[in-house]
């Protein structure tokens, strides 16, 4: 979205789309891009691009990153996110910019094949009867720092699940573009024959035409890039992924009047029960007094 981002940015401010530009004044030829996507009602930011590489090195790295941090706060963001190579000159620029990682993830890229659509197959559409059940899912194998940063979405799903029996098992974010379609699968290790279920999926995805699938998979679902290697799907450089936060939590203390219980006042005293013994010429007798103070 480096041309078509930069003028929605600017004719349709509302997508949530920035795209800013920062000149060196030491160097007038120095010219820096950044840019940043704000769905509305999304509490995190997306960095989608800096450039030119060459260029991440300079003084004016820092300000235009505190200038889209500025614009991301004002749509109610809360943090600003970036999925970046570790092999490349940016990792470090954002790493002493203050972004921190939490998780990593590599990119499996499925090129044109074959597409039987005909063929039977047990995953389906994900509906809201099915929301539950996801976020469990969600829930269960995602990391809990992870989930902090990256909540489950409250939008409705976009995606195909696959239940074993009254579980289920797997579910599959779809993201479709003119370039390709993005997959992320969450997958519970419980699913048998994961290889078979990931290529019934493939094979069968909706509205695939001659788009290649991108998967994407995170460091805590790692286990199934050899399900990726049988399939014959490419991987790219892993990526970190940063966060940089851009509002702290603070506890509100607010303090709470308690009414009178029915309205009444508290008894000043309350019964007390005391034990005397008796003498020996009594007996030996021990005798129980209830008094009131």
């Amino acid at each position: 979205m480096l041309i078509s981002g930069a003028l929605l940015s600017t004719l349709t401010p509302s997508m949530g789309i920035s795209t800013s530009v920062i000149v060196d004044e030491g160097d007038k030829d120095q010219v820096l891009i950044g840019q940043s996507i704000n769905t509305i009602g999304s509490q995190s930011a997306q960095l989608t691009f800096l450039t030119p590489e060459e260029a991440l090195d300079s003084s004016s790295l820092l300000p235009l990153l505190e200038h889209l941090s500025m614009q991301a706060v004002e749509r109610g963001a809360f943090r600003l996110l970036a999925d970046v190579d570790e092999s490349i000159q940016a990792f470090e620029a954002l790493h002493q910019a203050g972004f921190a990682i939490y998780a990593r993830q590599r990119i499996w890229q499925l090129k044109v094949g074959p597409v039987n659509s005909s063929v039977s197959t047990a995953w389906r559409r994900a509906s809201e009867r099915d929301l539950i059940p996801v976020r469990s899912l969600y829930t269960n194998i995602i990391p809990g720092l992870v989930q902090q940063i990256e909540p489950f979405p409250a939008e409705r799903l976009n995606g195909l699940i696959y239940r074993q029996g009254d579980d289920l098992l797997a579910y599959v974010e779809l993201r479709y573009g003119h370039r390709g379609i993005w997959a992320q699968p969450f997958v519970d290790p419980d699913l048998e024959d994961v290889t078979g279920r990931m290529a019934d999926l493939l094979a069968n995805l909706p509205n695939r035409l001659s788009r290649p699938v991108y998967v994407c998979l995170r460091s805590y679902q790692s286990w199934l890039e050899s399900t990726m290697e049988e399939l014959g799907a490419e991987p790219s450089q892993r990526q970190a992924m940063l966060v940089k936060h851009l509002a702290i939590p603070q506890k509100a203390l607010r303090g709470v009047a308690l009414p009178n219980l029915e309205g009444g006042r508290p008894e000043v005293s309350a019964p007390i029960s005391q034990t005397q013994v008796a003498s020996p010429q009594n007996g030996g007798r021990a005798a129980a007094q209830l008094e009131n103070h």
